[in-house]
């Protein structure tokens, strides 16, 4: 049966069982909605399962559903995903598209919270054209999508997931992550740091008060204290995500007085962050860590020496990036469509489509040219290794991601009306992270000094 006969037909049986709950059995608007849930759900996955030879039949189009946030605080942060995404695409398709199929997305704006973006991924899961996703930006969105791909049994590829939950029981099928998570991410910060200020002997962390900023603290604790164990943890703050106001906790920082603010703030958070502590002297008071500084870089003044990264390899001025001439049009390409340079959301993005694009191009090579299933695109993605805009995305046996970590300090030149990255040092991706189905802060703990003074130094990547 042709899929619009389907769904022709489930439209009827809803209907029809609709009326029969809400009018026949007097159950609560709550149990019919949770009922009526079920049976989409279930009757969706039937269409997905009994139509497989369709996957298999050259499409009109590649469908995409890809997840981020378009309004709201968080799209300062997530709009450059999406304009990425939307560059990538047009360039895709001007070569071509994929296998000489027209790529198209449906873009989901995670600002709607959880429900509905679990409804909206079943939604989208249950066309078939839809043959992967690219979800998700936030930390609890990507937890709460990843057993439903599993379920539904669709290649969802994680562009900017990154707590390392996601993948910790290695168990999952078709969730990846090819852009890395919060281990390497803020160990790099914690070695960078030491290398940096030896001395250092107190730390304040304010970060956003869900997964990402509660898993980064802990992370980036453990590795001081297991890399300098005498560092005191003097204040932990997480306002909550979206707070447009940051007074009350740059009080409390300023009569902490710490050697060294961490945060991983982001979006708009880090951006009012930034307006209310510079003036309050945070940035001359205490060595300022800012995670994900290089995504306000061209949007608020920031003074030299914050210590900034791109959490993962994803800075388009790198020696690795400005060295290939694909990134180089693509950073120009952005600036002339945007207005802006691409920051690192962009370019994980970008890469997360360069790595779903792969997937395609090995999957049809290894079927004999045939379009692939989703189950064929899942078995490409799994130990896949893609080179990407800014170096290489190697997936492991529990679909992570392993990719280098750039940190280094902010720095004026000449050369751009912004502060750049300088002083920067490119860690091995491999070298920051535990071995498949180790316990990642159970690793943390067992690092001693000698492992820091064993990588690259600052300045070391030129």
């Amino acid at each position: 049966m042709a899929s619009k006969g389907i769904s022709i037909v489930i439209a009827r049986c809803l209907s029809s069982l609709e009326r029969l709950f809400s009018l026949d059995r007097g159950l609560p608007h709550g149990n019919v909605r949770w009922v009526m849930d079920g049976l989409v759900g279930a009757l969706a996955l039937g269409v997905v399962a009994a139509t497989p030879a369709a996957a298999q039949e050259k499409p009109g189009a590649v469908g995409l559903g890809i997840f981020t946030f378009t309004s709201g605080p968080a799209a300062a942060y997530g709009m450059p995903g999406k304009n990425a995404a939307d560059l990538m695409i047009d360039e895709i398709n001007a070569k071509g598209g994929i296998g000489g199929v027209p790529v198209s997305a449906t873009y989901v704006d995670e600002a709607q919270g959880a429900q509905g973006v679990i409804a909206e991924y079943r939604r989208l899961a249950g066309d078939t054209k839809n043959q992967v996703m690219i979800a998700a930006l936030s930390s609890a969105n990507c937890l709460a999508l990843a057993p439903l791909a599993e379920q539904l049994e669709v290649p969802t590829v994680g562009w900017n997931c990154d707590t390392h939950q996601l993948l910790m029981d290695g168990k999952s099928k078709y969730v990846f992550r090819p852009n890395g998570n919060t281990v390497p991410e803020f160990i790099a910060y914690a070695i960078y740091l030491l290398d940096r200020k030896p001395d250092v002997k107190t730390v304040a962390i304010i970060n956003p008060d869900y997964a990402f900023g509660h898993d980064a603290a802990k992370i980036f604790t453990a590795a001081l204290k297991a890399l300098k164990p005498d560092v005191e943890i003097v204040a932990e703050l997480y306002p909550k995500l979206g707070s447009p106001n940051y007074q009350t906790e740059i009080s409390r920082l300023t009569t902490a007085r710490p050697d060294v603010v961490f945060s991983n703030l982001w979006g708009a958070d880090l951006e009012n962050f930034v307006r209310q502590a510079a003036p309050r002297g945070i940035f001359t008071s205490s060595q300022v860590i800012l995670a994900l500084g290089e995504t306000v870089l061209q949007r608020v003044p920031l003074p030299d020496g914050v210590i900034v990264g791109v959490l993962g390899d994803g800075w388009w001025m790198s020696p690795d990036a400005k060295a290939k001439p694909e990134t180089v049009k693509f950073a120009e390409a952005y600036k002339a469509r945007f207005g802006e340079y691409p920051v690192f959301p962009s370019i994980k993005m970008a890469n997360a489509l360069i790595y779903v694009k792969a997937a395609y191009d090995v999957a049809m090579q290894k079927n004999g040219g045939k379009w692939p299933t989703r189950a064929e695109l899942a078995a490409a993605m799994k130990g896949s290794k893609v080179e990407t805009l800014t170096g290489t995305a190697q997936t492991r046996a529990d679909n992570d991601g392993v990719v280098d970590q750039i940190v280094g300090v902010t720095v004026k030149t000449p050369a751009q009306q912004f502060p750049v990255i300088g002083d920067m040092v490119r860690y091995k991706g491999d070298s920051l992270m535990p071995q498949v189905g180790h316990d990642p802060l159970a690793w943390i703990a067992t690092l001693k000094p000698e492992f820091a003074k064993s990588l690259p130094k600052p300045g070391s990547y030129k």
